[in-house]
Parts: C-alpha cells; sequence; structure tokens
C-alpha cells in the first residue's frame, strides 16, 4: 500500500517539477517580463550629472539619490505605445552646480535723455552651489519590455534647495545674491533604458531635459532655462 502511495506521489509531482523549472527558465531568459507583469516596487540608487544649454553651457550639476516607484498597472493601449503606468518619487541629498567663479559682470545702459550709452560693471556670484532635491512626482509609461531591456519616457516635477540663493546674481550687501532664491522648482522630461540582469534586479540610464524656475521667489528669475543631465542606477524589483 506504501509503495502504492509512493508511486502515485511521485507521478503527480515529476509533471509539476518540471512545469516549475519551464516556468524558471522563461523568467530567465525573458526577466524584464517577468518582473513588470507582476506590477512590482522598485527601489534603488543612482547617480546624475549634466551641463546647461545656450547662455547656460559653463554650468555643470552633479547629484546622487535614491528612486523609489510602483508600476501601477497592467499593459493598456496598442502597437509601439503599449505599456504600464508607473508612479516614481526620487530624492537627492546630494545636489551640486558648478558655476563660473566670482567676477565682475559688465553691463551696457542707454541714457535716452542724453542720447548717450555708457558702461559699468559689478560684482557678480558664482562658484559651487550646494543643496538637496526632491522629485515627488514622477510619471513614467513603461513600454512592453522585451526580454531583458524595458524602455520608458518620463514628466517630472522637483524642488531643489540649495544653501545659498540660485543661480548666482548680482551681489549686494556683504556678498549677498540680489534677486534669486534657496528654493527653486525643476520640471523634467525624458527618456530611459532598464537592463535586466535577472528577474528582479536591473541597471538603468536615462536622460531629462530639465529646467530650473524660482517661479520668481526671488526679485528676479533668471533660472536654468535648459540643462541636459544624464542618470544611471541600479534597481531592486519586489512584488511585496
Amino acid at each position: 500500500m506504501a509503495a502504492i502511495v509512493f508511486a502515485v506521489l511521485l507521478v503527480t509531482l515529476i509533471p509539476l517539477g518540471k512545469a516549475q523549472s519551464t516556468a524558471d527558465a522563461a523568467d530567465a531568459d525573458a526577466p524584464a517580463r517577468a518582473t513588470l507583469a507582476a506590477r512590482p516596487w522598485d527601489f534603488g540608487p543612482f547617480f546624475q550629472g549634466g551641463a546647461g544649454v545656450g547662455d547656460r553651457s559653463d554650468f555643470h550639476f552633479a547629484a546622487a539619490g535614491v528612486r523609489i516607484g510602483k508600476v501601477i498597472t497592467d499593459e493598456h493601449l496598442g502597437g509601439f505605445f503599449r505599456g504600464q503606468f508607473e508612479f516614481d518619487s526620487e530624492i537627492m541629498p546630494y545636489w551640486q552646480a558648478f558655476t563660473p567663479a566670482p567676477h565682475l559682470q559688465t553691463y551696457t545702459a542707454y541714457d535716452p535723455n542724453a542720447g548717450l550709452s555708457y558702461t559699468y560693471s559689478v560684482p557678480y556670484g558664482g562658484g559651487t552651489y550646494t543643496g538637496a532635491s526632491l522629485t515627488p512626482v514622477i510619471l513614467r509609461w513603461d513600454f512592453k519590455p522585451h526580454r531583458r531591456f524595458a524602455y520608458w519616457f518620463q514628466g517630472a516635477g522637483g524642488l531643489i534647495y540649495t544653501t545659498h540663493k540660485f543661480p548666482p546674481d548680482v551681489l549686494v550687501v556683504h556678498g549677498t545674491p540680489g534677486g534669486t532664491s534657496v528654493f527653486n522648482f525643476s520640471p523634467q522630461g525624458g527618456f530611459g533604458l532598464q537592463y535586466f540582469l535577472r528577474p528582479g534586479r536591473s541597471i538603468y540610464i536615462s536622460g531629462n531635459g530639465v529646467h530650473i524656475s524660482s517661479a520668481s521667489l526671488g526679485d528676479k528669475n533668471p533660472g536654468v532655462n535648459a540643462s541636459v543631465q544624464f542618470q544611471i542606477g541600479y534597481t531592486f524589483w519586489s512584488h511585496r
């Protein structure tokens, strides 16, 4: 009797073991699809760097932080646009902007009453600006993954705090920048690519166009109209 029971269990469990092995092999061969299909949480560290564009091309940026997010939906839409919606947030306790050193800035003014133009120089701030940044709202669309690769595009809004008013401006009493703010907003958007090393683990690179503006919290709002910043990071995915 015991032999019969053992034989029945053996016959029952062998197909289950084969099915599990087949599923594991499929997941290992296409970890991006296997991971995103479960609408997981994702989190991990990243580094970010880039430079300003146009009249801010001599500005450079560096940051490091942590990102956390959640894939909210199953796949929707069709064709090229088929994918899933994801909500993320980022915090960057390390944020720096490297700008030209303090210098004399020359301006030309025209006096319509006298019909004359004249030039003058004023002290202008600059150097390294240190702070922190929070991007609480990142709206991301994850395109349908292909085996180990997953692509996305996103739009986001963030806040930057610096220990000195940013960006540099004309210096006033005691060498303080006159018209800008220690708080700036950073609306942005861009594209990215995940490469899955295995189910639940990936590395990624992304590029974002970032605008930095105080929204006139200071007397003036020179801002950084455009910068291009790149991110590289490691992601842990969890189905809990």
